[in-house]
């Protein structure tokens, strides 16, 4: 199966994942083929910045452990053939799920935020001689500039962060070859 996956976490005030959202997507076109979303307990139970957003998902978070999230969603990878992840700062998400070290792990950032790679960031923005976004390039900058709507609003939700990380990868149009140097 040609498919890989975005990953998003978020965290509770000890810097524990409270809850993960993952997108499956083709390889080929980048469309969702499938989503999960767990809620981890007794994480979740600690709060943290966006923890108000826990329940805005997509109406059927799983709520267990992390052992078992974690197997759930590894078999559930493995039955979609996905050996990729990919996230918005990969470097956050893989740190956080170290049980997670044997995928290939993809920076969608590394991309997004530099002038060669994302047409849409404006000739009057302030970058580094590199060509990246000096400021401005989290997923909310950049999925605003890529949508050329101001109104967007990250939520902030594991599911629907990764859902939206997804669409930067779909607008940016570069196929999943191009994230090679993006590999972390």
């Amino acid at each position: 199966m040609d498919n890989f996956a975005v990953i998003d976490t978020e965290t509770n005030w000890n810097d524990e994942v409270m809850s993960i959202g993952v997108v499956v997507a083709g390889m080929r076109d980048k469309k969702k083929v499938n989503s999960a979303y767990y809620v981890l307990d007794p994480e979740y139970r600690v709060g943290g910045m966006f923890a108000g957003e826990l329940w805005s998902g997509e109406g059927n978070a799983r709520v267990t452990n992390r052992k078992r999230a974690l197997k759930e969603i590894k078999e559930w990878l493995d039955s979609y053939g996905v050996r990729k992840l990919f996230a918005y700062n990969a470097s956050f998400d893989k740190r956080h799920l170290p049980e997670y070290a044997k995928y290939e792990w993809y920076d969608i950032m590394r991309l997004a935020a530099y002038r060669q790679y994302n047409p849409a960031i404006p000739g009057c923005a302030d970058c580094f001689k590199t060509g990246r976004l000096k400021r401005g390039y989290g997923v909310e900058d950049v999925l605003t500039m890529l949508r050329k709507n101001n109104r967007y609003s990250e939520t902030h939700n594991a599911v629907f962060d990764a859902r939206d990380e997804l669409e930067i990868m779909q607008l940016l149009g570069h196929g999943i070859e191009a994230y090679d140097i993006a590999r972390i």
